[in-house]
């Protein structure tokens, strides 16, 4: 697919606050995974992406989950849930995406998910700490993402959850499983450390 392609059509979905958003994720996302040694052109494609049906009505992103195979108990949880999965059937449909990983990063890059690949934790990370962003707890998790990706997006699942019940809203129950399985990942990667020690 030609980037700038798919770079003017995203551009064309949305104001240009997001639209430099969308920039501002995808630089970050590079520089993640630069640091992983990760095929640039997948993190490139799922960054321009990841936004693109952010202001689209309501109704219609109700509507295509609806109509597409997407999990209906989405239409339960809050709103800001629905442009990820659908702007996955659109990358998918209209784009002739096909690989499950850049479409997963999509569709997963606001909820998180239990066994995340590298591709679907370095753009949720992006789009989380994207040097225009400003929230209390969001230095710890920069600074984390200089030096270990599960810890950085543990701490920030953490923070969203914790944002979420502060605000008595309900949490996606993929949301929990993706902390929890973080927590596990963490632990293992702590655990293989110290035996290498000794």
């Amino acid at each position: 697919m030609d980037l700038e392609i798919l770079l003017q059509a995203t551009k064309e979905q949305m104001p240009i606050s997001r639209w430099e958003h969308t920039l501002r994720v995808k630089d970050t996302a590079l520089q993640l995974a630069d640091r992983l040694g990760m095929d640039p052109h997948p993190v490139t494609v799922a960054s321009i992406l990841h936004d693109y049906c952010k202001f689209w009505p309501d109704t219609e992103l109700a509507a295509r989950i609806r109509q597409s195979d997407l999990p209906k108990d989405l239409l339960q949880y809050n709103k800001e849930l629905w442009h990820g999965p659908v702007a996955a059937i659109v990358a998918r449909d209209q784009f002739g995406i096909t690989d499950p990983d850049v479409l997963h990063a999509i569709q997963y890059h606001t909820s998180g998910r239990e066994g995340m690949s590298q591709l679907e934790k370095v753009i949720w990370l992006a789009d989380y700490i994207e040097p225009a962003r400003q929230f209390p707890g969001l230095d710890e998790v920069r600074l984390l993402a200089e030096t270990n990706l599960d810890q950085a997006l543990l701490k920030a699942l953490e923070n969203t959850i914790q944002f979420l019940i502060q605000k008595k809203q309900k949490v996606y129950p993929p949301t929990l499983l993706a902390r929890n399985w973080m927590l596990d990942q963490v632990a293992q990667t702590q655990t293989e450390s110290r035996e290498e020690f000794f």
